[in-house]
């Protein structure tokens, strides 16, 4: 099937502005649908015009005239049997004062509005009423352009693509006929050229018939894509992960808490899955604080306890600092060989690791992007979890499966953690391709944490409160969002809040940690906090994941109006991790935006993540939620997942069937939309 803009005869230059507006192949000319309709399909009476509705006028000019007052302009008088109208032109050339002269006869067409003159239309559209012209027999598209591009270009290079063999079916009948949709042929002609009685509103908001159809496939492609890539997963090899039961339930046992049955079936999925030969390729999410953390050190366990290695990276070295002095405190009593692995260590050091790693000298690796660097060679990893899998880009999370199974005939299972939970809508869509476990409950003896919004003024107020809990035996977060003073955020600094505390609170004891400071620096300073020493830690961002100290019962998060709803959900998750009430102050500077009074309202009502994770889903969009403008996660072109939930479970469906039973037309059908087979979320 050709699907090149040259076959279509379109020249170089045309081909380069269509390139501008995302059309490269004939398929996507079609798919290049207009922004708004013009009906010039009926005349209407002017007594019979509406304000401000666009409407076709016909009628004989008995005056016009340039003025000079308030500014140059050219009025010409328009009438037919019912009345009178002024159409006025602020542009004009001298060849249109001659065109547009008494006695002749003209079509306008335009928005009435009321003017100085009465009812006018400004710069309407216009031609010689010839009486053997037909009206137009269907709504007149207006495209999406771009500067060099005629609206006349885009609708005839859209009419040749219409007359090649672009637009066959892609979706079996069968399928199509239960869901009441149109064919794919009439749906896109319907967009393009609307018959005369069709609703515009309809059109615009895409909730016409004809739109149904084109959002319906645009989400089976992305199903397709999805869906391929996980059966495919089937026919690759992983290592068979048995481990020992037996110690696996001793550690579990000897646990200083007991697993949620949230956490309990969760860990059976994981399990289940690396009894397979397959890899694994499963997300795991969880609110913060629902003990996921756990559940990935198990997961290594077995893993080791199979007589593989198994490896943790997270996205920031201090979340990886934390994890590793978590899990090292856990897995030491059992001879489990844990180690550390950045790109801020020492060649020596470094140099030492990748032997460790080489020669399976030890057993849990945990680290950072170093992880998946040329010189770091597995033994033989047989797991592999990335924590804030979203902050990774897909080719960094296919680097660490591709380097594993590089010297080896396996590739690793593969878990990614999530603690910003995924909404429904995007789970069903942008994570097809994946697993998805949830723990959905908190661990027993939580409480809910107090939200509250103060204002920056009030600031000595929240600090004699930190005071009071700390003199109370126990200990506060200060979250500043940046480091050093910068010219054009006027923000409290990191270290001026922690000089300031300091002056203030001479009895109690301030620490500062930041993502500059080096890693021992940082390390002694996270000790000292976690072990009581240190009452107030004043903090950047860098604690937003990852740190759990359950006597910590208080969090200031500074300038809480710059920040979006999943971070301050997670800085609030630092707190509330023991038996004790806890409380976060939502500290902020007005005069606030509307989109900052929003966030704050949200955050202020609802504990609960999975609804702010929806409704950030509202306000940000699904590419910013997911980090997809990183991760290289395509976005959606017409369909949108809040308005289209009802769709995605049908979509799924047909998605399935038509791999199994019409694999060519699936095919075919993703390379119509994305021009071949799109591996979405390939790590």
């Amino acid at each position: 099937m050709k699907d090149q803009l040259i076959d279509l005869k379109i020249n170089e230059k045309a081909i380069k502005l269509f390139n501008k507006l995302g059309i490269t192949r004939v398929i996507d000319l079609v798919l290049h649908f207009p922004y708004r309709y013009i009906d010039e399909t009926r005349i209407t009476l002017i007594s019979e015009m509406a304000i401000g509705e666009e409407c076709l006028i016909e009628g004989e000019i008995i005056s016009s005239e340039v003025l000079y007052r308030p500014r140059k302009m050219l009025l010409v008088k328009v009438k037919d049997s019912s009345g009178l109208i002024t159409c006025r032109f602020l542009h004009f050339y001298a060849s249109q004062i001659t065109q547009l002269s008494s006695g002749k006869s003209f079509r306008f067409f335009g928005e009435p509005k009321l003017g100085y003159n009465g009812i006018e239309m400004v710069h309407p559209k216009y031609h010689v009423a010839n009486p053997l012209k037909e009206l137009a027999s269907t709504l007149t598209p207006v495209y999406p352009t771009v500067a060099g591009l005629t609206q006349h270009a885009i609708k005839k290079a859209i009419e040749l693509a219409f007359k090649s063999n672009i637009l066959e079916e892609t979706v079996p009948s069968s399928m199509l006929q239960p869901l009441h949709l149109l064919g794919f042929s009439e749906a896109v002609k319907i967009l393009h050229y609307p018959p005369p009685n069709s609703s515009i509103d309809s059109l615009l908001d895409k909730t016409h018939i004809a739109w149904k159809r084109i959002i319906f496939d645009e989400l089976l492609a992305q199903q397709i894509s999805a869906r391929i890539n996980y059966h495919q997963r089937e026919t690759r090899q992983a290592p068979v992960l048995k481990g020992n039961k037996q110690q696996l339930q001793q550690f579990i046992q000897q646990l200083t808490f007991k697993l949620t049955s949230a956490q309990e079936r969760v860990l059976a999925e994981i399990i289940s899955d690396l009894h397979r030969p397959y890899p694994m390729h499963r997300l795991l999410q969880g609110d913060v604080g629902s003990g996921k953390t756990i559940i990935a050190t198990i997961a290594c366990l077995h893993t080791i306890y199979g007589g593989y290695q198994a490896a943790l990276m997270a996205p920031t070295e201090i979340l990886a600092e934390q994890h590793f002095i978590k899990i090292e405190r856990w897995l030491k009593p059992l001879g489990i060989r844990t180690q550390w692995l950045t790109g801020s260590m020492k060649k020596k050091d470094k140099d030492g690791a990748h032997q460790n790693i080489k020669h399976h000298t030890v057993d849990l690796i945990i680290g950072t992007h170093a992880l998946i660097q040329n010189e770091v060679e597995f033994a033989k990893l047989g797991l592999a979890v990335i924590d804030e899998q979203h902050r990774f880009g897909v080719e960094q999370r296919l680097a660490l499966r591709v380097q594993a199974s590089q010297h080896g005939q396996f590739e690793p299972h593969m878990l990614m953690m999530t603690a910003t939970p995924i909404p429904r809508t995007l789970s069903m869509s942008y994570f097809a391709d994946l697993d998805v476990s949830t723990i959905n409950e908190l661990p027993q003896g939580r409480q809910p944490i107090i939200t509250k919004l103060i204002d920056s003024k009030r600031r000595d107020e929240v600090i004699q409160r930190i005071r009071e809990v700390c003199l109370a035996g126990h200990q506060a977060y200060w979250v500043c969002p940046l480091i050093e003073e910068s010219e054009t955020l006027e923000l409290e600094t990191a270290r001026d809040t922690f000089n300031y505390l300091q002056q203030y609170s001479p009895d109690l004891k301030v620490g500062l940690v930041h993502g500059k400071m080096d890693r021992l620096e940082k390390q002694a300073i996270m000790d000292a906090f976690y072990k009581n020493d240190i009452h107030i830690l004043v903090a950047t961002t860098v604690i937003e994941v990852g740190v759990d100290v359950p006597n910590a019962t208080m969090i200031v998060i500074d300038h809480a109006e710059r920040m979006g709803l999943a971070q301050l959900h997670q800085l609030r998750g630092r707190v509330g991790r023991g038996s004790q009430l806890s409380i976060c102050i939502l500290l902020y500077q007005t005069p606030l935006s509307d989109l900052a009074k929003q966030r704050l309202k949200i955050i202020y009502e609802s504990n609960d993540g999975f609804e702010l994770a929806r409704q950030d889903l509202l306000i940000r969009g699904p590419g910013e939620l997911l980090g997809a403008k990183q991760s290289g996660v395509p976005g959606f072109r017409y369909a949108s997942l809040d308005q289209h939930e009802d769709l995605l479970s049908t979509v799924q469906n047909v998605a399935d069937d038509m791999i199994q039973e019409f694999h060519l037309m699936a095919l075919n059908h993703v390379t119509r939309w994305h021009g071949q087979l799109t591996d979405y979320l390939k790590a």
